[in-house]
């Protein structure tokens, strides 16, 4: 049995509290190895470390920060079949959506090479007589991210990168289900050039994460997650004292128009709904086509799509179309919500239920399925599934179906497809949702733009990577200078005012 271990000032660093998690192989339902549960005292030991490293890394001008984030990531590219691996070993997506995974943090730090840029200040010289104003972007010390198992590479390096990028040290907690990949991060920076210190990698649970809440010296942290977990965290953070943003979860529709391309569509509600099993944040769980017709060749169109998809472990091959979920409990869950779905009275057009792969009998494989006839009164309706599980509700008009995409709790993705442009302006201007596709079913913004949803998928003001990673990881200065021949002739003691 292979023991894993925390990533503490450069070295793979034993577990002392005695606790371990188990890291499924969710393609066979056996423990491959086990990762140690941090205690608060460990937790303290990587925070002491990355506050005496962190200084010296502030001081390090931010074009040579950005030269080690270059270096990492030629590094991601020579590893990028390594880390997929290991990624899919743990956590069960195909091959090509792990190296997808890997790509699209690979982006953030891309972006974040340009941190010379985003770090410049504002100036304003004569603000007054002798008087000159400047903004300087200055980082906020130790800082942390606690991540989920769905993207073990993406997320940890939307947190990290721009942090790290910034000035600041970084703790990174990930998921305990799949933890090999960000320790293989963390080897991959240091590599690269970054002090040791500078990025912690603390393997654990809740009582981690409590500890990270309550430490006194982490300044911020990031969290993604489920929105009860994202509720918890972002309050106990900010009645810290601490700069928190936290993203939690989603209900994603996509609306299809009578106009729409059908083949198209179903296509992307295809892929969107059931790539990575439907753990994804952003997958599309709810498929709203406008009038009974559209809904019907919608449904005829969807129905033989997915009685053809693939299902298996990452090893079978790159035709596979998605894995396992990631545990037992998650499978229990995905298949408790299937059967409260039929009682509650959707039909369900494609039964993915008793599903087995051969060889693979242990492994936490659900098949695909298709419900129609859904109400916004049902519970696969109201909660987020994080399965292999589309859901139809058919609407009557174009304002009953942006309706129920307003009306959800959660505002995290949409989409709509159509060909009339002015639907399009429309849906896309009233929605109150983060992050809307157009004929795009899953609009994540590329790495330049920013990330986040809105209602009850996220709690905090800025979003994830983009310009707003560095607003998140930096404080404001402002530094008003006066240099005048006279300014020893006596000092003011009214509120200075411009003249």
């Amino acid at each position: 049995m292979q023991e894993l271990t925390h990533y503490l000032d450069g070295a793979h660093v034993k577990g002392t509290s005695g606790r371990f998690a188990d890291v499924m192989n969710p393609a066979t339902g056996e423990v491959q190895a086990q990762t140690p549960l941090a205690s608060a005292a460990e937790v303290d030991a990587a925070v002491q470390l990355a506050a005496a490293a962190q200084p010296g890394w502030a001081a390090t001008n931010p074009q040579r920060r950005a030269r080690v984030l270059m270096k990492f990531v030629d590094l991601l590219n020579r590893d990028m079949d390594k880390l997929a691996e290991a990624l899919s070993r743990e956590h069960g997506k195909t091959l090509p959506d792990a190296a997808g995974d890997v790509q699209r943090g690979l982006e953030v730090v891309e972006y974040c090479i340009g941190a010379p840029q985003m770090l410049k200040g504002e100036f304003t010289d004569s603000a007054g007589p002798g008087i000159d104003m400047y903004s300087m972007r200055q980082p906020l010390g130790v800082t942390a991210g606690i991540t989920p198992f769905n993207f073990p590479a993406m997320i940890p390096m939307w947190m990290f990168a721009p942090a790290i990028a910034c000035g600041n040290a970084f703790i990174l907690k990930p998921s305990e289900r799949d933890p090999s990949v960000p320790l293989m991060l963390a080897e991959l920076m240091e590599e690269a050039g970054l002090p040791k210190g500078i990025l912690q990698v603390v393997n654990g649970d809740k009582e981690a994460v409590d500890a990270i809440l309550h430490h006194p010296v982490i300044q911020s942290i990031g969290f993604v997650g489920s929105t009860p977990i994202a509720e918890y965290i972002y309050a106990t953070g900010c009645a810290n004292g601490k700069r928190v943003q936290c993203f939690g979860g989603a209900k994603n529709h996509m609306i299809i128009m009578p106009d729409a391309d059908l083949d198209q569509a179903a296509d992307a509600l295809v892929g969107a709904g059931y790539g990575a099993a439907g753990e994804r944040c952003m997958a599309i769980s709810v498929a709203v086509p406008v009038g009974d017709e559209t809904a019907d060749r919608l449904i005829e169109k969807l129905v033989p799509r997915i009685e053809k998809l693939k299902v298996g472990p990452y090893t079978a091959g790159k035709d596979v179309d998605y894995g396992p979920v990631v545990t037992a409990a998650a499978k229990a869950n995905i298949e408790r919500l299937v059967q409260t779905g039929i009682d509650q009275g959707a039909k369900l057009v494609v039964d993915g239920r008793g599903f087995k792969l051969q060889g693979y009998e242990d492994g936490f494989f659900i098949g695909p399925h298709l419900f129609d006839h859904a109400t916004k009164d049902m519970d696969i309706y109201k909660q987020e599934i994080f399965g292999p599980v589309l859901t139809t509700v058919r609407a009557q008009t174009y304002e009953e179906a942006i309706g129920l995409a307003m009306d959800h709790e959660y505002g995290n993705g949409t989409a709509i497809f159509t060909r009339d442009g002015d639907a399009a302006r429309d849906f896309a201007n009233r929605i109150n949702v983060g992050m809307v596709g157009v004929n795009v079913p899953i609009p994540v913004p590329l790495a330049y733009h920013t990330f986040g949803g809105w209602k009850k998928s996220v709690f905090g003001d800025l979003n994830q990577h983009g310009p707003d990673a560095f607003k998140f990881y930096t404080r404001t200065k402002m530094v008003t200078a006066r240099w005048p021949s006279g300014i020893k002739e006596g000092g003011e003691f009214s509120i200075p005012v411009m003249e």
